[in-house]
């Protein structure tokens, strides 16, 4: 297949790219920069510009774009931001593939799992409501816009978890102090995150490419997990203690809105549609998963 990656410098972006490659695929990304090889093509999705050659010929066109959700305070600004990088982007991907003689076949364009708000305890599969809130909202409209693209196009909106990774993604932060034993859970730690491990999440996309699935998946392990329990496997599978719990309070002093909604939300995702579809983790249990982030595998 020859595919096109939006966000291909992210994390995500990264890993998936050298995998689909590894695969025999025909990889190519939108950069804002000047191109610096034959495989980069320029866009300007803030404007609503793109080089359409980069479409041409495209079986698939996978959207990972988007202003990163944690890196800043959310003033009201970062908040506007957050909404328009990822709306832009995809607004301007659907308008390009309305333009071309023959669409892309496929659109996988990233979602979260923040689509479900603070849910609590209760079980979300793909069909559970949209919650409330500034990323529930974000989410929805992400998600409607990618939906926009020109009909016989397979739209694919992955709403995926927390990812774990050896280095950077939602854990930079906080692994550096669970490998010093300074690290603890955040608020009372019952909260349920969705996890998945960066191998895992780049084995759904490129499953999903190929896979008849449509609308949303969403994109998590099949063990769910409370924050007490990902942060002790975590630090145990890295032989530290992990007893400095940040309270609720300090959190929300410090970040605000950020906390509440990242940090302190509980959703206990089910990844039924990739279940129901056949999909195989590498890292389907959190011990196993810890093994992998601590090396050990």
């Amino acid at each position: 297949m020859r595919i096109l990656i939006a966000g291909a410098s992210g994390l995500i972006g990264t890993a998936l790219s050298r995998a689909l490659r590894s695969e025999g695929h025909d990889v190519v990304a939108l950069v804002r920069r000047a191109p610096a090889s034959p495989a980069e093509f320029q866009w300007d999705p803030a404007a609503g510009r793109i080089d359409e050659t980069a479409l041409k010929g495209a079986d698939a066109v996978v959207n990972l774009s988007g202003a990163g959700i944690g890196d800043r305070p959310w003033t009201r600004a970062r908040v506007n931001e957050l909404r328009s990088s990822r709306l832009g982007a995809t607004g301007t991907l659907t308008a390009a593939m309305a333009r071309q003689d023959t669409p892309p076949a496929v659109f996988l364009s990233q979602s979260a799992s923040g689509y479900y708000g603070n849910a609590g305890a209760a079980v979300l599969r793909e069909n559970a409501p949209a919650g409330s809130g500034t990323l529930a909202g974000i989410c929805v409209d992400w998600e409607a816009a990618a939906h926009r693209a020109p009909a016989g196009v397979r739209v694919v909106t992955p709403r995926t978890g927390v990812v774990l990774s050896r280095s950077g993604g939602a854990l930079g932060r906080l692994l550096p102090l669970l490998r010093l034993g300074v690290g603890g859970p955040l608020g009372n730690g019952r909260q349920y995150w969705p996890w998945i491990t960066l191998p895992d999440v780049v084995h759904a996309f490129s499953f999903l490419l190929a896979a008849p699935l449509s609308g949303p998946v969403n994109v998590c392990a099949p063990e769910t997990a409370d924050v007490n329990s990902l942060i002790a496997q975590l630090a145990g599978a890295l032989h530290r203690p992990a007893v400095l719990r940040v309270p609720a309070p300090v959190l929300r002093l410090v970040m605000g809105q950020l906390a509440e909604e990242l940090l302190l939300a509980s959703q206990r995702v089910e990844p039924a549609a990739l279940a129901d579809n056949g999909f195989a983790w590498q890292h389907p249990s959190l011990g196993e998963a810890a093994a992998w982030v601590a090396g050990r595998d």
